[in-house]
Protein backbone atom coordinates (compact mmCIF):
# COMPACT_ATOMS: atom_id res chain seq x y z
CA UNK A 1 0.00 0.00 0.00
CA UNK A 2 1.53 3.66 -0.79
CA UNK A 3 2.01 5.10 2.80
CA UNK A 4 3.95 8.34 3.89
CA UNK A 5 6.16 8.06 7.61
CA UNK A 6 5.03 11.09 9.01
CA UNK A 7 6.68 10.16 11.92
CA UNK A 8 6.56 8.02 15.51
CA UNK A 9 4.79 8.97 19.04
CA UNK A 10 4.15 5.77 20.38
CA UNK A 11 4.22 3.83 17.28
CA UNK A 12 5.09 4.96 13.82
CA UNK A 13 2.66 7.14 12.23
CA UNK A 14 1.29 6.98 8.65
CA UNK A 15 -0.69 8.62 5.84
CA UNK A 16 -2.17 6.13 3.71
CA UNK A 17 -2.19 6.99 -0.19
CA UNK A 18 -6.34 6.15 -0.53
CA UNK A 19 -6.94 8.82 1.90
CA UNK A 20 -4.54 10.92 0.39
CA UNK A 21 -7.42 13.07 -1.05
CA UNK A 22 -9.55 12.95 2.03
CA UNK A 23 -8.01 16.39 2.47
CA UNK A 24 -5.53 17.69 5.77
CA UNK A 25 -4.95 20.25 8.03
CA UNK A 26 -1.88 21.43 9.02
CA UNK A 27 -1.81 24.25 12.11
CA UNK A 28 0.17 25.48 15.09
CA UNK A 29 2.29 29.04 16.06
CA UNK A 30 4.68 30.45 14.18
CA UNK A 31 8.29 28.85 14.26
CA UNK A 32 6.69 25.37 15.62
CA UNK A 33 7.43 23.10 12.08
CA UNK A 34 4.44 23.83 10.29
CA UNK A 35 6.89 24.25 6.62
CA UNK A 36 8.46 21.37 7.39
CA UNK A 37 6.06 19.17 8.02
CA UNK A 38 4.61 20.18 4.21
CA UNK A 39 8.10 19.31 2.82
CA UNK A 40 7.86 15.93 4.49
CA UNK A 41 4.49 15.10 3.13
CA UNK A 42 5.08 17.02 -0.33
CA UNK A 43 8.45 14.82 -0.20
CA UNK A 44 5.89 11.67 0.62
CA UNK A 45 3.67 12.10 -2.42
CA UNK A 46 6.43 12.86 -4.97
CA UNK A 47 7.80 9.39 -3.94
CA UNK A 48 4.33 7.72 -4.38
CA UNK A 49 4.13 9.51 -7.81
CA UNK A 50 1.60 12.06 -7.24
CA UNK A 51 2.08 15.21 -8.30
CA UNK A 52 1.99 18.53 -6.17
CA UNK A 53 1.32 21.97 -5.98
CA UNK A 54 3.00 23.76 -3.22
CA UNK A 55 2.60 27.58 -2.34
CA UNK A 56 6.08 28.93 -1.22
CA UNK A 57 4.76 31.66 1.05
CA UNK A 58 8.80 32.47 2.55
CA UNK A 59 10.90 31.46 -0.09
CA UNK A 60 12.67 28.21 2.04
CA UNK A 61 9.93 25.78 0.20
CA UNK A 62 12.48 26.10 -2.80
CA UNK A 63 14.51 23.85 -1.02
CA UNK A 64 13.01 20.86 -2.20
CA UNK A 65 14.42 21.20 -5.23
CA UNK A 66 18.01 20.79 -3.46
CA UNK A 67 19.63 17.76 -1.68
CA UNK A 68 19.84 18.73 1.94
CA UNK A 69 23.26 18.57 4.21
CA UNK A 70 24.46 15.64 5.69
CA UNK A 71 23.84 15.77 9.21
CA UNK A 72 24.54 13.23 12.07
CA UNK A 73 21.58 14.62 13.55
CA UNK A 74 19.17 14.51 11.03
CA UNK A 75 20.59 10.91 10.09
CA UNK A 76 20.16 9.86 13.73
CA UNK A 77 16.79 10.90 14.00
CA UNK A 78 15.46 9.75 10.73
CA UNK A 79 17.22 6.53 12.51
CA UNK A 80 15.15 6.64 15.74
CA UNK A 81 11.71 7.45 13.66
CA UNK A 82 12.48 4.28 11.41
CA UNK A 83 12.86 6.22 8.36
CA UNK A 84 13.66 3.54 5.49
CA UNK A 85 16.48 4.41 3.01
CA UNK A 86 16.94 7.58 4.70
CA UNK A 87 19.38 9.62 2.44
CA UNK A 88 19.97 13.74 1.07
CA UNK A 89 18.43 14.04 -2.07
CA UNK A 90 16.21 16.27 -3.89
CA UNK A 91 13.15 16.32 -5.87
CA UNK A 92 11.53 16.79 -9.11
CA UNK A 93 10.44 20.71 -9.25
CA UNK A 94 9.21 23.23 -11.51
CA UNK A 95 9.39 26.57 -10.31
CA UNK A 96 5.99 29.06 -10.91
CA UNK A 97 5.75 32.62 -10.35
CA UNK A 98 2.85 35.03 -11.30
CA UNK A 99 5.32 38.15 -11.55
CA UNK A 100 7.49 35.82 -13.84
CA UNK A 101 10.76 36.36 -12.18
CA UNK A 102 11.11 33.51 -9.71
CA UNK A 103 9.44 30.95 -12.21
CA UNK A 104 7.61 30.26 -15.36
CA UNK A 105 4.77 33.04 -15.80
CA UNK A 106 1.34 31.94 -14.52
CA UNK A 107 -1.74 33.25 -16.68
CA UNK A 108 -5.22 33.17 -16.97
CA UNK A 109 -7.60 35.08 -19.29
CA UNK A 110 -9.91 37.27 -17.87
CA UNK A 111 -12.98 34.99 -19.24
CA UNK A 112 -11.82 32.55 -17.10
CA UNK A 113 -11.50 34.00 -13.72
CA UNK A 114 -14.86 35.37 -14.12
CA UNK A 115 -16.77 38.05 -12.69
CA UNK A 116 -17.45 37.02 -9.14
CA UNK A 117 -13.71 35.93 -8.26
CA UNK A 118 -12.23 38.93 -10.59
CA UNK A 119 -14.78 41.32 -8.49
CA UNK A 120 -13.08 40.47 -5.17
CA UNK A 121 -9.68 40.56 -6.53
CA UNK A 122 -10.81 44.12 -7.47
CA UNK A 123 -12.03 44.53 -4.30
CA UNK A 124 -15.33 45.50 -5.25
CA UNK A 125 -18.92 46.31 -3.97
CA UNK A 126 -22.45 44.30 -4.79
CA UNK A 127 -23.12 47.36 -7.39
CA UNK A 128 -19.64 47.32 -8.95
CA UNK A 129 -20.06 43.51 -9.26
CA UNK A 130 -23.14 43.77 -11.14
CA UNK A 131 -21.84 46.60 -13.28
CA UNK A 132 -18.81 43.77 -13.62
CA UNK A 133 -21.57 40.97 -14.61
CA UNK A 134 -22.86 42.76 -17.42
CA UNK A 135 -19.71 43.65 -19.00
CA UNK A 136 -19.11 39.87 -19.25
CA UNK A 137 -22.60 39.37 -20.79
CA UNK A 138 -21.85 41.53 -23.21
CA UNK A 139 -18.89 40.31 -24.35
CA UNK A 140 -20.86 36.90 -24.51
CA UNK A 141 -23.39 38.56 -26.93
CA UNK A 142 -20.90 40.73 -28.80
CA UNK A 143 -18.59 37.73 -29.88
CA UNK A 144 -15.60 39.24 -27.92
CA UNK A 145 -13.02 36.93 -25.79
CA UNK A 146 -11.68 38.70 -22.77
CA UNK A 147 -7.98 37.63 -22.19
CA UNK A 148 -6.42 40.63 -20.48
CA UNK A 149 -6.71 43.90 -18.98
CA UNK A 150 -6.83 45.92 -22.15
CA UNK A 151 -10.32 43.76 -23.22
CA UNK A 152 -11.61 44.30 -20.34
CA UNK A 153 -10.82 47.88 -20.76
CA UNK A 154 -11.83 48.33 -23.81
CA UNK A 155 -15.04 46.66 -22.90
CA UNK A 156 -15.55 48.69 -20.04
CA UNK A 157 -15.06 51.85 -22.89
CA UNK A 158 -17.99 50.65 -24.88
CA UNK A 159 -20.58 50.22 -22.19
CA UNK A 160 -19.68 54.15 -21.04
CA UNK A 161 -19.99 55.42 -24.42
CA UNK A 162 -23.33 53.71 -24.89
CA UNK A 163 -24.62 53.26 -21.47
CA UNK A 164 -27.94 54.28 -22.17
CA UNK A 165 -28.53 51.27 -24.73
CA UNK A 166 -26.82 48.68 -22.20
CA UNK A 167 -29.02 50.19 -19.50
CA UNK A 168 -32.07 49.61 -21.43
CA UNK A 169 -30.71 45.83 -22.85
CA UNK A 170 -29.18 44.36 -19.32
CA UNK A 171 -29.74 46.61 -16.22
CA UNK A 172 -28.83 49.85 -14.87
CA UNK A 173 -25.33 51.04 -15.45
CA UNK A 174 -24.05 54.05 -13.44
CA UNK A 175 -20.81 55.71 -14.83
CA UNK A 176 -19.85 55.88 -11.27
CA UNK A 177 -19.62 52.19 -10.64
CA UNK A 178 -17.88 51.91 -14.44
CA UNK A 179 -15.33 54.58 -13.10
CA UNK A 180 -14.79 53.14 -10.01
CA UNK A 181 -14.21 49.85 -11.48
CA UNK A 182 -11.52 51.53 -14.21
CA UNK A 183 -9.95 52.80 -10.48
CA UNK A 184 -9.41 49.37 -9.26
CA UNK A 185 -8.31 47.97 -12.80
CA UNK A 186 -5.48 50.73 -12.11
CA UNK A 187 -4.53 49.81 -9.10
CA UNK A 188 -4.09 46.21 -9.67
CA UNK A 189 -1.93 46.99 -12.76
CA UNK A 190 0.33 49.14 -10.35
CA UNK A 191 0.54 45.85 -8.23
CA UNK A 192 1.52 44.01 -10.62
CA UNK A 193 -1.48 41.82 -10.82
CA UNK A 194 -1.91 42.50 -14.68
CA UNK A 195 0.78 40.06 -14.99
CA UNK A 196 -2.00 37.20 -14.00
CA UNK A 197 -4.04 37.62 -17.32
CA UNK A 198 -2.97 36.82 -20.61
CA UNK A 199 -1.65 34.50 -22.69
CA UNK A 200 -0.76 31.26 -22.63
CA UNK A 201 -2.65 30.63 -20.28
CA UNK A 202 -1.87 27.33 -17.77
CA UNK A 203 -2.86 24.54 -18.99
CA UNK A 204 -3.18 22.25 -15.74
CA UNK A 205 -2.44 19.34 -17.05
CA UNK A 206 1.28 20.64 -16.75
CA UNK A 207 0.69 20.67 -13.13
CA UNK A 208 -0.02 16.93 -13.27
CA UNK A 209 3.23 15.14 -14.39
CA UNK A 210 5.68 12.53 -13.53
CA UNK A 211 9.71 12.64 -14.05
CA UNK A 212 11.33 9.72 -16.29
CA UNK A 213 11.91 7.70 -12.79
CA UNK A 214 8.02 7.96 -11.69
CA UNK A 215 8.01 10.44 -9.40
CA UNK A 216 5.05 13.94 -9.03
CA UNK A 217 6.88 16.79 -9.82
CA UNK A 218 6.38 19.68 -7.71
CA UNK A 219 4.76 22.50 -8.51
CA UNK A 220 6.63 25.47 -6.27
CA UNK A 221 4.77 28.39 -6.66
CA UNK A 222 6.89 31.52 -5.57
CA UNK A 223 4.29 34.23 -3.23
CA UNK A 224 6.82 35.85 -1.40
CA UNK A 225 5.79 38.42 -3.09
CA UNK A 226 1.89 37.98 -3.89
CA UNK A 227 1.11 37.11 -0.04
CA UNK A 228 1.50 40.97 0.06
CA UNK A 229 -1.44 41.34 -1.80
CA UNK A 230 -3.62 38.98 0.00
CA UNK A 231 -6.84 38.67 -2.07
CA UNK A 232 -5.04 38.35 -5.09
CA UNK A 233 -2.94 35.58 -3.32
CA UNK A 234 -6.42 33.59 -2.04
CA UNK A 235 -8.22 34.95 -5.60
CA UNK A 236 -5.46 32.83 -7.46
CA UNK A 237 -5.09 29.74 -5.59
CA UNK A 238 -9.14 29.47 -5.28
CA UNK A 239 -9.21 29.46 -9.27
CA UNK A 240 -6.56 27.18 -9.12
CA UNK A 241 -8.97 24.55 -7.10
CA UNK A 242 -12.17 25.57 -9.04
CA UNK A 243 -10.45 25.45 -12.75
CA UNK A 244 -9.17 21.45 -11.16
CA UNK A 245 -12.74 21.37 -9.70
CA UNK A 246 -14.34 21.93 -13.30
CA UNK A 247 -11.67 20.06 -15.77
CA UNK A 248 -11.09 17.29 -13.78
CA UNK A 249 -13.50 13.69 -14.40
CA UNK A 250 -14.81 12.11 -11.52
CA UNK A 251 -12.58 9.02 -10.48
CA UNK A 252 -14.26 7.90 -7.41
CA UNK A 253 -12.12 6.35 -4.59
CA UNK A 254 -7.73 5.99 -6.21
CA UNK A 255 -5.38 4.21 -5.00
CA UNK A 256 -3.22 7.00 -4.61
CA UNK A 257 -4.74 11.02 -5.31
CA UNK A 258 -3.98 12.47 -8.56
CA UNK A 259 -2.75 15.94 -7.08
CA UNK A 260 -2.51 17.33 -3.64
CA UNK A 261 -2.39 20.98 -3.70
CA UNK A 262 -1.15 22.57 0.16
CA UNK A 263 -2.66 26.08 0.32
CA UNK A 264 -0.39 27.75 2.85
CA UNK A 265 -1.82 31.07 4.87
CA UNK A 266 -5.24 29.28 4.45
CA UNK A 267 -7.20 32.00 6.81
CA UNK A 268 -6.64 34.69 3.70
CA UNK A 269 -9.44 32.62 1.54
CA UNK A 270 -11.83 33.10 4.61
CA UNK A 271 -10.73 36.74 5.91
CA UNK A 272 -13.56 39.44 4.46
CA UNK A 273 -14.84 36.96 2.05
CA UNK A 274 -18.77 37.16 1.51
CA UNK A 275 -21.36 34.55 2.50
CA UNK A 276 -21.77 33.59 -0.82
CA UNK A 277 -18.19 32.73 -1.78
CA UNK A 278 -17.30 30.77 1.35
CA UNK A 279 -20.30 28.40 0.78
CA UNK A 280 -18.88 27.67 -2.86
CA UNK A 281 -15.41 27.16 -1.09
CA UNK A 282 -17.28 24.65 0.97
CA UNK A 283 -18.76 23.14 -2.15
CA UNK A 284 -15.18 22.61 -3.98
CA UNK A 285 -13.60 21.53 -1.07
CA UNK A 286 -16.50 18.81 -0.71
CA UNK A 287 -16.52 17.41 -3.93
CA UNK A 288 -13.52 17.82 -5.36
CA UNK A 289 -12.38 14.79 -3.17
CA UNK A 290 -14.06 12.29 -6.06
CA UNK A 291 -11.69 14.02 -8.41
CA UNK A 292 -8.61 12.63 -6.95
CA UNK A 293 -7.37 16.30 -5.20
CA UNK A 294 -6.35 16.03 -2.08
CA UNK A 295 -6.22 19.66 -0.06
CA UNK A 296 -3.92 20.53 2.64
CA UNK A 297 -4.89 23.91 4.22
CA UNK A 298 -2.27 25.38 6.64
CA UNK A 299 -3.16 28.29 9.03
CA UNK A 300 -1.88 29.16 12.82
CA UNK A 301 -5.47 27.89 13.92
CA UNK A 302 -7.71 25.16 13.35
CA UNK A 303 -10.85 27.82 13.61
CA UNK A 304 -9.09 30.09 10.98
CA UNK A 305 -11.44 28.31 8.46
CA UNK A 306 -14.88 27.43 8.56
CA UNK A 307 -16.55 24.63 10.67
CA UNK A 308 -17.91 23.29 7.00
CA UNK A 309 -14.70 23.18 5.45
CA UNK A 310 -12.63 22.09 8.95
CA UNK A 311 -15.10 19.19 8.91
CA UNK A 312 -13.96 18.06 5.59
CA UNK A 313 -10.15 17.67 6.88
CA UNK A 314 -9.61 14.00 7.40
CA UNK A 315 -6.09 14.39 8.33
CA UNK A 316 -4.62 16.19 11.22
CA UNK A 317 -1.34 17.68 12.00
CA UNK A 318 -0.85 20.14 15.05
CA UNK A 319 1.77 21.56 16.40
CA UNK A 320 1.99 23.96 19.47
CA UNK A 321 -0.37 26.66 20.13
CA UNK A 322 1.00 28.43 22.91
CA UNK A 323 -2.71 29.88 25.03
CA UNK A 324 -1.55 33.25 25.85
CA UNK A 325 -4.51 35.37 25.42
CA UNK A 326 -8.66 34.48 25.01
CA UNK A 327 -8.11 33.68 21.27
CA UNK A 328 -5.17 31.18 21.97
CA UNK A 329 -7.28 29.49 24.39
CA UNK A 330 -10.24 28.92 22.18
CA UNK A 331 -8.29 27.84 18.93
CA UNK A 332 -6.76 24.71 21.55
CA UNK A 333 -10.13 24.01 22.44
CA UNK A 334 -11.43 23.79 19.25
CA UNK A 335 -8.34 21.52 18.11
CA UNK A 336 -8.61 19.64 21.17
CA UNK A 337 -12.06 19.06 20.14
CA UNK A 338 -11.27 17.85 16.47
CA UNK A 339 -8.86 14.81 17.16
CA UNK A 340 -10.58 11.32 17.55
CA UNK A 341 -9.94 11.17 21.10
CA UNK A 342 -6.29 9.51 22.81
CA UNK A 343 -7.14 7.91 26.13
CA UNK A 344 -3.50 8.20 26.72
CA UNK A 345 -3.19 11.69 25.70
CA UNK A 346 -5.07 15.20 27.38
CA UNK A 347 -4.80 17.13 23.66
CA UNK A 348 -5.99 20.46 25.12
CA UNK A 349 -2.34 20.45 27.91
CA UNK A 350 -0.18 18.62 24.99
CA UNK A 351 -1.05 21.27 22.64
CA UNK A 352 0.57 23.44 24.53
CA UNK A 353 3.53 21.84 25.79
CA UNK A 354 4.85 20.66 22.24
CA UNK A 355 8.27 21.59 21.28
CA UNK A 356 9.86 22.41 17.52
CA UNK A 357 9.17 19.51 15.49
CA UNK A 358 6.49 17.54 17.36
CA UNK A 359 3.07 17.42 16.82
CA UNK A 360 -0.51 15.99 17.20
CA UNK A 361 -1.33 13.74 14.17
CA UNK A 362 -4.11 11.71 13.58
CA UNK A 363 -4.97 10.64 9.78
CA UNK A 364 -7.38 7.99 8.55
CA UNK A 365 -6.42 4.35 8.27
CA UNK A 366 -8.54 0.97 6.86
CA UNK A 367 -11.62 2.02 5.97
CA UNK A 368 -11.27 5.43 6.42
CA UNK A 369 -11.25 5.32 10.28
CA UNK A 370 -9.05 8.21 12.42
CA UNK A 371 -5.86 7.29 14.10
CA UNK A 372 -6.59 8.08 17.51
CA UNK A 373 -4.25 11.21 18.09
CA UNK A 374 -0.84 10.68 18.48
CA UNK A 375 2.13 13.24 19.82
CA UNK A 376 4.26 12.70 17.19
CA UNK A 377 7.89 13.96 16.14
CA UNK A 378 7.85 14.45 12.70
CA UNK A 379 10.48 12.78 10.38
CA UNK A 380 13.09 14.64 9.18
CA UNK A 381 13.03 15.53 5.03
CA UNK A 382 15.42 14.93 2.68
CA UNK A 383 15.84 18.09 0.92
CA UNK A 384 17.35 21.36 2.37
CA UNK A 385 15.48 22.97 4.74
CA UNK A 386 15.57 26.83 3.50
CA UNK A 387 16.12 29.08 0.98
CA UNK A 388 18.42 28.65 -2.35
CA UNK A 389 20.56 30.46 -4.80
CA UNK A 390 19.59 32.43 -7.48
CA UNK A 391 22.24 30.29 -9.39
CA UNK A 392 20.35 27.00 -8.42
CA UNK A 393 16.68 28.15 -8.92
CA UNK A 394 18.12 29.55 -12.54
CA UNK A 395 19.78 25.50 -12.99
CA UNK A 396 16.49 24.02 -12.22
CA UNK A 397 14.58 26.43 -14.48
CA UNK A 398 17.05 25.67 -17.34
CA UNK A 399 16.06 21.67 -16.99
CA UNK A 400 12.08 22.69 -16.73
CA UNK A 401 9.91 20.51 -19.40
CA UNK A 402 7.58 23.67 -19.58
CA UNK A 403 9.69 26.75 -20.09
CA UNK A 404 9.45 27.16 -23.58
CA UNK A 405 5.92 26.87 -23.79
CA UNK A 406 4.75 29.90 -20.94
CA UNK A 407 8.23 32.09 -20.93
CA UNK A 408 7.20 34.19 -23.92
CA UNK A 409 3.71 36.15 -23.89
CA UNK A 410 1.37 35.60 -26.94
CA UNK A 411 -1.43 38.26 -28.02
CA UNK A 412 -3.87 37.28 -30.34
CA UNK A 413 -6.54 39.49 -31.53
CA UNK A 414 -9.27 39.43 -28.88
CA UNK A 415 -12.07 42.72 -27.82
CA UNK A 416 -9.58 45.00 -27.51
CA UNK A 417 -8.22 44.94 -30.98
CA UNK A 418 -11.67 43.62 -32.82
CA UNK A 419 -13.34 46.76 -31.15
CA UNK A 420 -10.32 49.07 -32.37
CA UNK A 421 -10.91 47.52 -36.17
CA UNK A 422 -14.71 48.10 -35.82
CA UNK A 423 -13.69 52.13 -34.93
CA UNK A 424 -11.80 52.25 -37.78
CA UNK A 425 -14.31 50.97 -40.19
CA UNK A 426 -16.97 53.04 -39.24
CA UNK A 427 -14.63 56.13 -39.51
CA UNK A 428 -13.73 54.70 -42.99
CA UNK A 429 -17.29 54.11 -44.18
CA UNK A 430 -18.48 57.41 -42.79
CA UNK A 431 -15.02 58.97 -45.07
CA UNK A 432 -16.47 57.66 -48.24
CA UNK A 433 -19.99 58.40 -48.04
CA UNK A 434 -18.95 61.78 -48.04
CA UNK A 435 -18.48 63.90 -51.20
CA UNK A 436 -14.96 64.59 -52.61
CA UNK A 437 -13.72 68.32 -52.37
CA UNK A 438 -14.29 70.55 -55.69
CA UNK A 439 -11.11 71.37 -57.47
CA UNK A 440 -12.19 74.81 -58.72
CA UNK A 441 -13.51 78.29 -56.16
CA UNK A 442 -16.51 77.30 -54.56
CA UNK A 443 -19.65 79.98 -54.61
CA UNK A 444 -20.24 81.11 -51.07
CA UNK A 445 -23.39 78.99 -50.43
CA UNK A 446 -21.18 76.11 -51.97
CA UNK A 447 -18.57 76.78 -49.43
CA UNK A 448 -20.59 77.39 -46.73
CA UNK A 449 -22.03 73.81 -46.98
CA UNK A 450 -18.92 72.42 -46.97
CA UNK A 451 -17.57 74.20 -43.41
CA UNK A 452 -20.99 72.70 -42.44
CA UNK A 453 -20.27 69.29 -43.49
CA UNK A 454 -16.30 69.25 -42.80
CA UNK A 455 -15.61 71.68 -40.18
CA UNK A 456 -13.04 74.55 -40.14
CA UNK A 457 -9.98 75.18 -38.03
CA UNK A 458 -10.84 73.55 -34.86
CA UNK A 459 -14.74 73.40 -35.48
CA UNK A 460 -16.12 70.35 -36.01
CA UNK A 461 -18.08 69.22 -39.15
CA UNK A 462 -21.32 67.05 -39.47
CA UNK A 463 -19.44 64.14 -41.03
CA UNK A 464 -16.61 64.30 -38.46
CA UNK A 465 -19.23 64.25 -35.48
CA UNK A 466 -21.11 61.57 -37.19
CA UNK A 467 -18.13 58.99 -37.84
CA UNK A 468 -17.35 59.80 -33.92
CA UNK A 469 -20.28 58.94 -32.87
CA UNK A 470 -20.68 55.83 -35.43
CA UNK A 471 -17.13 54.71 -33.58
CA UNK A 472 -18.50 55.12 -30.25
CA UNK A 473 -21.47 53.30 -30.68
CA UNK A 474 -19.90 50.29 -32.42
CA UNK A 475 -20.91 46.88 -30.98
CA UNK A 476 -24.06 47.79 -29.46
CA UNK A 477 -25.79 45.75 -32.15
CA UNK A 478 -26.75 42.41 -29.93
CA UNK A 479 -26.41 39.28 -32.82
CA UNK A 480 -23.31 37.27 -32.54
CA UNK A 481 -22.75 35.06 -29.68
CA UNK A 482 -20.04 32.92 -27.64
CA UNK A 483 -21.03 30.31 -24.94
CA UNK A 484 -18.88 30.56 -21.85
CA UNK A 485 -18.78 27.27 -19.66
CA UNK A 486 -19.19 28.55 -15.68
CA UNK A 487 -16.17 28.63 -14.09
CA UNK A 488 -15.79 25.39 -11.95
CA UNK A 489 -20.32 25.18 -12.31
CA UNK A 490 -19.58 27.34 -9.62
CA UNK A 491 -17.69 30.79 -10.03
CA UNK A 492 -18.88 32.33 -13.41
CA UNK A 493 -15.76 32.08 -15.22
CA UNK A 494 -15.44 30.55 -18.63
CA UNK A 495 -12.86 28.25 -20.74
CA UNK A 496 -10.55 29.78 -23.21
CA UNK A 497 -12.15 29.70 -27.10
Amino acid sequence: MHKILVGKGDQPVHLLGPFGNRHGLIAGATGTGKTVTMMVLAEGFSRMGVPVFIADVKGDVAGLSQPGEASDRLFQRAAELGVQGYGNEASPVVFWDLYGSLGHPVRTTISEMGPNLLARVLELNETQTGVLEVVFRLADDQGLLLLDLEDLRALLGLVTETRKAISKAYGLVSPQSVAAIQRALLALEREGGDRMFGEPALDLNDFMTTDLSGRGIINVFAANQLILKPRLYSSFLLWLLSELFENLPEVGDPEKPGLVFFFDEAHLLFDDAPPILVKRVEQVVRLIRSKGVGVYFCSQFPDDLPGEVLGQLGNRFQHALRAFTPRDQKAVRTAAETFAANPRLDVAQVISELGVGEALVSTLQDKGVPLPVERTRIAPPRCRMGAITDEERAAVRSRSPVGARYDTPVNRESAHEILARRAEQAVEAAESQAPSAPATAEAPESSALSELLWGKGRRQGLVEAMAKSAARSVGSQLGRQILRGLLGGILGGSRRR
